[in-house]
């Protein structure tokens, strides 16, 4: 199948107009990426927007700038980073996704705990419709809130409403001081007292992330590993190191060895599906309390955002995530496969509850897209 690789926000529109008049499927992506993630890729047309790489506009002084969704993430923050800003949603494929790929399937990673996700540094977005037309949201100051409920529909909408042409972020300055301690206990208990206390207490960390034994030992430490990350001026970051020196046994992370622990973590998806043919991702969203019998739950490697209530679970074999989400949903747990293998989803039961929103969900698809055709299944198998 020919992909269709339109290089401005123009040609994107007519070509989802010309293939929606043809009552034709589009497959919808950026660079591709992300394929395995929730439901299957699919269509009669295929249209990639990662021809679409322009900055549209930079105000470093006002903290906020424009691009176009088929702009490589590593490389948008190589020119944030030159002037000591940054977007932190640390998504997974770093290398390789699209600012619109990162927005359309909602990518975020440890530093949402402080930073929140994309629907909090999205400030606007011009997005092209089935109807050949361009519509823009929101705008370029940090306090405009016109048009937001329409950006913020097509932030993990995996492309199935409309197809997302330029990005406009609020952006954050980069610590002046960075430093993380990565603090080990002998149980998931030790380890949500010490995750509460942290939470409970003055200090405020970008990232507090818990790993299980399995997870563990892939950086070196076959147990339970509480990662905290800390940043500001040095005096604040020192306090850090003293007030955890007191009361927990860890290691200390700066520099290059801090990056490469972050980075590990953060693409800790992309490295365990290159190993197994079958490997398969879950993702539970679960309140604070839950996140250690969540993470007690997983027979294999575990991550959570600990601060956040989100957890990954890493299952060597397809069936076996299925069984253990069907059986997570079972005990209230809002469970998704969010990888798996392409042609293990066509008919699994990836989303197995989904909840009272999905009704609201599939009139908005209607809204968008009556006829079903863009990127039909991708969100999950149920849109």
């Amino acid at each position: 199948m020919a992909i269709a690789l339109p290089c401005t926000a123009e040609e994107l529109a007519e070509a989802l107009g010309c293939a929606a008049s043809a009552k034709r499927t589009i497959a919808l992506e950026g660079a591709g990426s992300k394929r395995l993630m929730a439901g299957p890729v699919e269509g009669e047309e295929a249209i990639s927007t990662s021809g679409m790489t322009r900055v549209l506009a930079y105000e470093p002084r006002d903290l906020t700038i424009s691009v176009e969704a088929g702009l490589r993430w590593s490389e948008f923050a190589r020119i944030l980073g030159e002037n000591g800003q940054m977007v932190p949603l640390d998504p997974p494929f770093a290398d390789t996704a699209t600012v619109g790929g990162v927005i359309a399937a909602n990518c975020s990673g440890p530093r949402r705990r402080l930073y929140g996700t994309a629907r909090d540094l999205v400030i606007g977005m011009r997005f092209a419709t089935l109807e050949g037309k361009l519509v823009e949201t929101g705008g370029m100051v940090v306090k405009n809130v016109a048009g937001l409920d329409m950006a913020k529909l097509m932030i993990g909408s995996f492309g199935t409403l409309a197809a997302i042409a330029s990005v406009n972020f609020k952006l954050q300055p980069m610590p002046v001081d960075e430093r993380s301690f990565m603090l080990q206990f002998d149980s998931a208990a030790d380890a949500a007292v010490a995750r509460r206390a942290i939470l409970r207490g003055p200090l405020d960390p970008a990232a507090v992330d818990l790993l299980n034994p399995a997870a563990g030992a892939t950086v070196g430490k076959e147990a339970w590993l509480l990662g905290i990350r800390a940043g500001g001026n040095a005096a604040s970051v020192g306090r850090y190191e003293r007030e955890f020196a007191k009361m927990w046994c860890g290691a200390v992370f700066e520099a290059a060895a801090q990056a490469h622990l972050w980075r590990h973590i953060e693409e800790f998806t992309p490295q365990f599906l290159v190993k197994h043919a079958d490997s398969t991702v879950a993702r539970i969203s679960c309140r604070l309390k839950e996140v250690e019998p969540v993470m007690e739950s997983f027979p294999g490697p575990g991550i959570a955002r600990a601060g956040s209530g989100v957890c990954y679970g890493y299952f060597s074999k397809a069936d076996d995530a299925a069984a253990w989400t069907a059986d997570a949903a079972k005990r209230g747990w809002k469970a998704v496969i969010e990888f798996s293998p392409a042609e293990w989803k066509r008919t699994a039961v990836l989303w197995p509850a989904p909840g009272g929103d999905l009704e609201i969900m599939r009139r908005v698809k209607q809204l968008f897209d009556p006829a079903g055709l863009l990127n039909r299944g991708r969100l999950y198998g149920r849109i």
